[in-house]
């Protein structure tokens, strides 16, 4: 049997039942090639395949860019993680639950410990104190939009709670305006330019490229309308707006508004696995894969882990219901992505499809993780 052949074959039977429409998978041991394999359809419809350098839409994947963005700066002297976030944006300054000022500062934002949310509540306000979470279409600027925070209390005073949130936004404008650039300047400069990445942007760079995105249904997978209601058990109603990549526009998010390719996904996970060069130092990458947040206790969903700089940490693989081992880093991207570095079976991996949500937040994911496992772990 070829090695990844029972890995093909799950991708290609999930295809084949409809439970997803198409996708990449990649899975690199110690940096070289095991599993490189596109199946399924890019636009169903038009009938035209997924290929390995297919553009998705990153949602979620968009973070591990920033964090890595975010410490490079720091090695660099631009940036310090107890810096406050306020420093390099005065206009951002909300309350905790009791009226304070916040301190808020990049280690917080970078850990989701700033009392910062992604409570779809903030996206139904009144139009002028509406807040847009990353995924919605938007003309508003990063200080527009974030500003209006500022009316909101923060869920907790930060540091002493974990939530994941909109804080890798702010992030992004904090390092927009220490690079005094945009966004996207900062991430080509700490990251893309040094490690060959040219397709990861805030904008699509190959239309011909781009995976047309599909809901969850019955009895197959429906193509997105603009806005996209798509509900979850775990999550509730999340509004995708895949319109948002092709509006220059919208504010760049840093939590999700990249598109890229999965291979531009693993060139990262790939130099982190490897220890950071050219990007970051061993130390840097060391303390990234390590525990952040010391006692604090993470979401329902994330049972058995505890998170570092660039994603959740498996800390007990049985409570977190894994395969992944002690050690292993884990996140995904709602419009249905999963990615993991394992250092210690050398293992890197990257699942994108066009198919949200059951292939980021479901049991699509530790599933193929498994067949994973079984045959490469």
């Amino acid at each position: 049997m070829a090695i990844g052949e029972n890995i093909t074959r799950f991708l290609d039977d999930a295809v084949a039942r409809e439970e997803i429409v198409g996708t990449v998978v990649l899975v690199h041991k110690n940096g070289q090639p095991m599993v490189q394999h596109a199946a399924g359809l890019a636009d169903r419809e038009a009938k035209k395949p997924v290929t390995l350098d297919s553009i998705f839409r990153y949602a979620s994947c968009t973070k591990p860019f920033v964090a890595t963005t975010c410490l490079a700066m720091v090695e660099s002297g631009v940036l310090a993680l107890d810096d406050l976030a306020r420093t390099y944006i005065p206009w951002f300054h909300p309350k905790t639950p009791d009226g304070q000022e916040a301190a808020i500062t990049i280690r917080h934002l970078l850990t989701h410990t700033s009392g910062l949310s992604y409570n779809p509540e903030l996206e139904r306000l009144p139009p002028d104190l509406a807040v847009n979470l990353g995924l919605g279409n938007t003309d508003l600027s990063l200080e527009e939009n974030f500003s209006r925070l500022n009316a909101i209390p923060l869920a907790f005073v930060p540091g002493t709670q974990w939530l994941y949130s909109c804080g890798t936004d702010v992030l992004g404008a904090v390092i927009a305006a220490a690079h005094g650039d945009s966004l996207q300047s900062a991430i080509d400069h700490y990251v893309n330019s040094k490690l060959g990445i040219v397709d990861a942007r805030f904008s699509v760079t190959d239309e011909s490229r781009l995976a047309v995105p599909y809901a969850d249904d019955t009895p197959r997978p429906r193509r997105m309308t603009d806005p996209c209601p798509v509900g979850s058990e775990a999550f509730g109603q999340t509004i995708f707006s895949p319109s948002r990549i092709h509006n220059q526009k919208a504010y760049q998010s840093g939590g999700a508004g990249m598109a890229g390719t999965a291979g531009d996904m693993l060139k990262l996970l790939d130099a982190l696995a490897a220890g950071g060069g050219p990007i970051l130092s061993k130390a840097t990458v060391e303390a990234g894969f390590s525990n952040q947040i010391g006692d604090l206790e993470m979401s329902e969903a994330h049972k058995g882990m505890r998170f570092g700089f660039f994603g959740a940490i498996v800390a007990k693989p049985d409570a977190a219901n894994t395969v992944l081992p002690v050690g292993a880093l884990q996140w995904g991207g709602v419009y249905g992505h999963s990615w993991f570095i394992d250092p210690s079976h050398g293992l890197t991996g990257v699942s994108f499809t066009n198919t949200a949500m059951n292939a980021c937040i479901g049991e699509y994911p530790e599933q193929l993780r498994r067949v994973i496992y079984q045959e490469l772990g």
